[in-house]
């Protein structure tokens, strides 16, 4: 008898702190991939080579299982199953991204490759005939590798009106199409490990400094394809366009001051670099002191920090008509005052992330089931960048285990809906809209097909490459259908 009445007064413990409120009305809720993960076909019908597609082929040492995405989950042939498993979810919406490489191979309007135009259009017109919204991803870190070789990429401040190009293209020929769009999809990732850790393609070692030029020239064309649609096509389509921020939450380690000032070292860095120019103008003022006084002491005559000039500032600040979230997980900061010596971002922040000892651990080491986190960086992001519209664009479960029965997935996704939820009705969050990553599993960069995020097993040995449901796609097919995370008789209005 006592056993059970402690598994009655667990049961009811953990049902509590699940939010029994519906989701508002035109929520949206849905999920989410991208290009590069899974629609192999990578140099066919005329799409060339991106810089992952090099990365991959000419070091898979750094890819985890040495794989490469050539084939992935070939939605490039089988989008129609993609669409149809969303369809039968009963999502509102699908993220996913236009290869730059598959409409514009040479990465120039001057060369437009028609066979990867009409697959987005076949994409689209199946998702416009499902009655499903795309939200649509400019760049998702599919640099036409041409760029990066006769340019340097991010490096070089003239991929500003190059990426507006392109952007003004997708626009034209996507207008009608699509209403959400992304421009760029996690700037931090694209600079700090493609241009300064040099871990992510194109694989560029340039820490503390090179990153800092990427991240300028990004934020400049992310601005660029804003204002492009702001002036040209905003009228007609009556879009949004927005740029993704991506992070974990940085809990203070301690109560005390220097902890609480490593936690908010670690925000502004990592998610305050692109934020604040774009939804306060400039970068963030802590930022850039610190790397200014850091470069001082390693002997450099200016900051690593490329300035903007007022007029850059003007041009950048407030070019986000909803501030685009991707986050995963959380951790623990703690004050780390790295030494002068060589440049480098993370000492930069000069903060020690860690993760309690209690903390459940999962496959990956920065990852950990933590709603919690996601309400309170809601809630800095609101107070930090003046309550703007958010969209989550990626939140989701990753592991090694590709069961079928991958309930922690579920208690994953049910306690951070259910954080969304109490950010929206008890802390006036104004959230409208939550994307799971992943519809399916994929390819993972460089942890290559043996990360799983999907709801959808794929069996990339099988050469069918079947979609194989588990049991977190029923459960979040019920979400979707009853609007609520517990049973539908017990929901609240």
């Amino acid at each position: 008898m006592k056993l059970f009445l402690l598994s009655c007064i667990i049961t009811l413990s953990f049902a509590q702190d699940i939010n029994p409120r519906k989701f508002p009305p035109n929520f949206l809720l849905g999920v989410a991939n991208a290009a590069t993960q899974i629609e192999g076909g990578w140099n066919e019908d005329g799409k060339s080579e991106s810089i992952w597609d090099h990365f991959a082929h000419n070091f898979p040492e750094k890819i985890a299982d040495k794989s490469n995405a050539d084939i992935a989950c070939d939605s490039y042939h089988k989008y129609k199953e993609d669409v149809a498993l969303i369809k039968a979810m009963g999502l509102n919406h699908y993220r996913l991204s236009i290869a730059w490489t598959r409409v514009l191979p040479t990465g120039r309007t001057d060369n437009v490759n028609e066979a990867g135009v009409q697959y987005y259009k076949n994409v689209f017109k199946e998702l416009r005939d499902n009655g499903i919204i795309p939200m649509v991803t400019l760049y998702h870190w599919d640099l036409p590798q041409i760029l990066q070789e006769e340019m340097g990429g991010f490096m070089n401040e003239s991929i500003a009106d190059l990426f507006g190009d392109y952007a003004r293209f997708c626009f034209e020929t996507f207008g009608e199409d699509a209403k959400w769009w992304v421009t760029i999809n996690e700037p931090k990732q694209v600079c700090q490990v493609g241009y300064g850790a040099g871990r992510y393609a194109p694989g560029i070692k340039s820490n503390g400094v090179g990153d800092y030029v990427c991240a300028k020239n990004l934020l400049l064309a992310h601005a660029r394809a804003w204002h492009i649609y702001d002036e040209e096509f905003r009228e007609k389509n009556q879009g949004k366009v927005a740029i993704v921020v991506d992070g974990s939450w940085a809990e203070p380690g301690s109560d005390n001051e220097a902890d609480k000032a490593a936690s908010e070292r670690a925000l502004h860095f990592g998610v305050g670099l692109y934020g604040n120019p774009v939804f306060n103008g400039d970068w963030p003022e802590l930022v850039k002191q610190r790397v200014a006084e850091r470069s001082k002491l390693e002997g450099f005559s200016e900051s690593r920090l490329p300035a903007f000039t007022d007029e850059q500032i003007k041009y950048i600040n407030g070019t986000s008509d909803y501030l685009a979230l991707n986050h995963y997980s959380t951790m623990m900061a703690s004050d780390s005052e790295a030494p002068i010596g060589q440049p480098s971002f993370d000492n930069d922040i000069s903060a020690r992330s860690w993760a309690k000892p209690e903390w459940t651990p999962t496959s990956q080491w920065w990852f950990y089931d933590l709603p919690w986190g996601l309400r309170k960086f809601l809630n800095w992001l609101k107070n930090t960048y003046n309550n703007p519209e958010i969209v989550i664009t990626e939140n989701g479960y990753v592991d090694n285990d590709d069961t079928l029965e991958d309930d922690r997935r579920i208690h994953y996704l049910r306690g951070y809906l259910s954080a969304c939820l109490d950010a929206i009705y008890e802390d006036k969050v104004n959230l409208i809209g939550y994307t799971a990553w992943s519809i399916m599993d994929d390819w993972e960069w460089t942890g290559g097909y043996s990360s799983f995020l999907g709801m959808y097993k794929i069996d990339f040995k099988d050469p069918d490459i079947p979609r194989i449901k588990r049991k977190s796609a029923g459960y979040f097919t019920t979400i979707a259908h009853n609007r609520c995370l517990i049973d539908l008789d017990k929901c609240i209005e």
